[in-house]
């Protein structure tokens, strides 16, 4: 393995949107020099006004092209921007001889440049947000304490679900509030969920349709699975004397919510791309984020094991947050822990090549601990 290029000390934090919060302050901290990239330089500094950050980082107006001029090997870029342009800038980065960061699950664009990432010195971190990325390191310490109790090689069969939302904190007709673009939350529902479910893999080609009630703590959600959670069994570490009844990672909504959006169900149904394009402008509309509005984020990730003696272990993980009116709980969630794992970029304890922010259990571990200083506070259920 090629040794890791020696950090900089400059950090490259591109872009602005909704899931920037104090994290951006944090990188100020434990940065020598900090960039804000954004779509002008005046609304790059607009919004380190607005964080209380003028004079502790620099405005840009962000191209690829003007990012690129001003690289230096060891230099940290944090992307922000819509997961399509992680790969072309993690190219950049490559080229340059720069760290990459991002909160993103790993595309096969992005998958593709690590072994030419890894050579160069330089580390790819992706899964570092809240979901990918504390449901991560949930799942990690769970899986541990388990293997602790029941035993990595014995027999046993386990159900592992982990489901996360930002939701508003105070209910609406609408049961929804948009943290991120509405035309990625449609494109979302219309991805087809792999995930275990009575010991069988299933496949929901309209993951709404598979929507199941939730309790946690006596109150009641409802929960679909998104994506495709069987690869991570094998990310996750699992014992393989240890079969699956149920694993899915998923999305959890308010109770009400699959009866609230009937109408839009019906028009991806539908699937007339334009009218769906039409559809997430005509909700940004009629459902706005305000300066007002407080969002909710619930990440809640179970493992129950039984093993083949008889032993049963159970353990939960629960973050339950509530935004402020200097940081929504979302912005919270993703941008501090991407702000940890820049901080572990520049303190070198990251090796080159890809990393996600949980890759073993000790990290998990020191993360949480990490995590929980910083002001992103959870529980956890064990025994």
């Amino acid at each position: 393995m090629s040794e890791v290029t020696a950090a900089s000390g400059t950090v490259h934090w591109i872009g602005a949107g909704l899931s920037t919060g104090r994290g951006l302050a944090a990188t100020c901290d434990a940065a020598d020099r900090v960039r804000l990239w954004h779509r002008t330089e005046e609304r790059a500094a607009r919004s380190l006004e607005a964080l209380g950050l003028t004079g502790r980082a620099e405005p840009r107006a962000y191209t690829r092209a003007a990012l690129a001029a001003e690289l230096a090997p060891g230099d940290v870029v944090v992307s922000m921007l819509p997961a399509p342009e992680h790969a072309p800038l993690l190219a950049v980065c490559v080229e340059r001889g720069a760290h990459f960061a991002c909160s993103s699950y790993v595309s096969d664009a992005v998958l593709d440049q690590v072994p030419a990432a890894e050579a160069a010195g330089v580390v790819v971190l992706t899964e570092c947000g809240l979901d990918p990325g504390i449901d991560h390191l949930f799942a990690h310490s769970l899986i541990t304490r388990a293997e602790a109790e029941i035993g990595a090689g014995s027999a046993a069969s386990y159900r592992l679900t982990s489901y996360c939302g930002g939701v508003p904190a105070v209910p609406n007709d609408f049961k929804y509030r948009f943290s991120w673009a509405p035309a990625g939350v449609l494109n979302a529902l219309r991805s087809p969920a792999r995930y275990v479910e009575d010991g069988t893999e299933t496949t929901a080609d309209r993951p709404w349709e598979a929507t199941r009630p939730h309790l946690i703590d006596g109150e009641a959600f409802e929960v679909y699975p998104n994506r495709d959670s069987v690869p991570f069994v094998e990310q996750y570490g699992l014992p393989g004397t240890w079969k699956p009844e149920t694993f899915v990672r998923g999305t959890l909504r308010l109770d009400g919510w699959l009866r609230a959006w009937d109408a839009v169900f019906e028009e991806l149904k539908a699937g007339d791309d334009r009218r769906i394009t039409t559809l997430a402008q005509e909700l940004a509309k009629t459902y706005p984020t305000t300066d007002a509005d407080r969002d909710r984020v619930v990440l809640a990730v179970c493992l129950d094991v039984r093993g083949g003696s008889g032993a049963t272990w159970s353990g939960r993980y629960l973050l339950d947050l509530v935004g402020t009116a200097e940081e929504s709980a979302m912005a919270r969630c993703v941008s501090r822990t991407l702000a940890l794992g820049v901080r572990h970029i520049l303190d070198g304890s990251l090796p080159p090549g890809l990393a996600r922010a949980a890759e073993s259990a000790q990290r998990s571990e020191q993360w949480l601990a990490e995590l929980a200083r910083e002001g992103v506070p959870f529980t956890l259920r064990a025994g």
